[in-house]
C-alpha cells in the first residue's frame, strides 16, 4: 500500500482521514499544518501521496504540494477544500498527478480518490 502524508489544520478531518486511510492498509503520517508536514517529509523519507487541505495557516496546501513535489518528483497529490475556486487554483498551479476533493465529502469519495492516485 501507499505511504501517505496527510496535512490538515482541522483535527476532526485529520482523524477521519487517518482512520479511513489506515483501514485501507496505507501507512499514514499526519501533520496539523504545512510546516509540520515539511518537517515530516524532511525527516521521514519519501511519500507516495500528499493529502492536504488548501487553506491552512502558514504554508498553504498548494505551496506545500509545490515544495514537496520539487523534492520528490512523482509525488501524487490530493488537494481538499470547501471552496471550489481554491481547488481550481491548485489544479492550475500544480502539474503531475493531482486529484481534488471538495469538503465535506464521503468516506467513499476519499477511498475512490486515493485508489485512483495509487493505481
Amino acid at each position: 500500500m501507499a505511504r501517505i502524508l496527510l496535512a490538515d489544520d482541522d483535527g476532526m478531518v485529520r482523524d477521519l482521514f487517518e482512520r479511513v486511510l489506515a483501514a485501507s492498509g496505507h501507512d499514514v503520517r499526519i501533520a496539523q499544518d504545512g510546516h509540520e508536514a515539511l518537517g515530516l517529509a524532511d525527516s521521514g523519507g519519501a511519500f507516495d501521496v500528499l493529502v492536504t487541505d488548501v487553506h491552512m495557516p502558514g504554508i498553504d496546501g498548494i505551496l506545500l504540494a509545490k515544495t514537496l513535489a520539487a523534492k520528490q518528483p512523482g509525488l501524487k497529490v490530493l488537494l481538499m477544500s470547501g471552496f471550489p475556486e481554491q481547488l481550481q487554483r491548485g489544479r492550475a498551479e500544480l502539474a503531475g498527478h493531482i486529484e481534488t476533493l471538495t469538503k465535506p465529502c464521503s468516506i467513499e469519495d476519499i477511498r475512490a480518490k486515493i485508489a485512483k492516485l495509487t493505481a
